[in-house]
């Protein structure tokens, strides 16, 4: 990191998180890969997590960009990038609470009401939430969205169905987007909160993912929601939206950084150590050349996302730039992982070893949060439209 001028608070933060990586959150691994490999639940316990949380708590590692008027220490994007870097360095599933793209939604579009019934406890990590946007059949294309809001005197009646949403069963409220008019992409989609235990929010199923991972399926099937629960402008829900996919676009090109970083420390120890036809493998120039492009693409992929972060903190647009991310820094991981892996040999495919959730979530990663085929889409369409990058 010492290419990237960084304050000294910074710098201090990004100590202090690695610090509680490395001495709370390592140790966890082995009895989290076990579990995972005996069929057993990708997570943390209530006993496991509530430590966790309290050290948190005692490190001021909470709230971490939310608003100081909500006791948060208001940290910049840059700060923020820093932290998720940190913590993705380990397979054990922790985020300092809350989670920080529906957060920034929530800033962004909620009225002072919501700001005193959601944001508020959301902010102080008494809430927990999730975002409803894709649909079966759409994908990533917005325009696509089935799921549908309409005016019956004082209500609004959703009816449709979402896919992908994660954590749902452990959440206070989602966001859900809707239509409510006619139109492509932004025009006619509004955000809702919808609270937990509404009538009509069912969750159809859960669907098992690769990595661990758990998504549902959820019908709204005549859901009545009073205005008060439509967060921010009738019809203008896009740009909120975009908003908190862009933040979480970065934070998914720090952890890439992260799981890479660790990736290759493993390639690194492993090459030293393991001996084949009596010369090191750090010795063999394939091995080396390997390790050289990692640390040439995290090198390039960290300075992407802290010039993003350095974007969005001064208040400018990052949409193109998240989108290169995305697809970089996925790309980027799902190769050194896999390098990783194939310098382990036999070992690198166990589930005794990290690597292989990493890989899956890695994978996973090139398709949530819009797939690589659409982000290149996009970011073609914006090149040929000013003729220049």
């Amino acid at each position: 990191m010492s290419t990237i001028a960084l304050s000294d608070e910074d710098r201090m933060l990004q100590e202090l998180v690695a610090k509680f990586v490395q001495n709370e959150l390592m140790p966890l691994e082995p009895a989290i890969l076990k579990r995972e490999a005996e069929g057993g639940k990708y997570g943390l316990s209530e006993a496991e997590e509530a430590p966790l949380l309290a050290k948190c708590q005692e490190l001021g590692l909470w709230g971490l960009d939310v608003p100081e008027e909500f006791g948060g220490a208001n940290l910049n994007p840059v700060a923020r990038m820093l932290v998720e870097e940190e913590v993705s360095r380990t397979i054990v599933p922790f985020e300092f609470p809350p989670d920080s793209p529906n957060l920034h939604m929530l800033m962004a579009a909620a009225n002072e009401d919501q700001r005193e019934r959601y944001l508020k406890p959301y902010a102080e990590g008494r809430m927990k939430s999730a975002i409803a946007i894709s649909e079966p059949g759409a994908g990533g294309d917005p325009a696509g969205m089935l799921t549908r809001a309409r005016k019956d005197g004082d209500d609004w009646v959703i009816n449709g169905r979402k896919i992908w949403v994660s954590r749902v069963p452990y959440c206070d409220f989602i966001i859900l987007m809707a239509r409510t008019g006619e139109g492509k992409r932004e025009e006619g989609m509004t955000a809702f909160i919808v609270d937990k235990g509404t009538p009509g929010f069912i969750i159809e199923r859960e669907i098992p993912m690769i990595g661990g991972r758990r998504t549902y399926e959820l019908v709204f099937d005549e859901m009545r929601l009073k205005d008060s629960q439509i967060l921010g402008t009738l019809g203008r829900g896009y740009a909120p939206m975009q908003l908190r996919l862009n933040v979480r676009r970065l934070q998914m090109g720090a952890r890439c950084v992260g799981i890479s970083a660790r990736a290759v420390e493993m390639m690194c120890e492993q090459a030293k150590s393991r001996v084949t036809f009596g010369v090191p493998l750090a010795d063999r120039q394939a091995i080396q050349w390997w390790i050289a492009d990692a640390a040439v693409k995290i090198h390039a992929c960290r300075l992407m996302v802290m010039s993003a972060a350095r974007t969005m903190e001064d208040g400018g647009d990052v949409k193109n730039e998240a989108s290169m991310i995305k697809v970089f820094a996925t790309e980027m991981a799902t190769e050194i992982v896999d390098r990783a892996m194939q310098t382990f040999g036999a070992m690198g495919m166990t589930k005794e070893l990290p690597l292989q959730l990493f890989a899956q979530q890695v994978r996973l990663m090139r398709i949530y949060e819009g797939p690589t085929e659409v982000h290149r889409m996009a970011i073609a369409k914006r090149v040929l439209r000013h003729g220049k990058v």
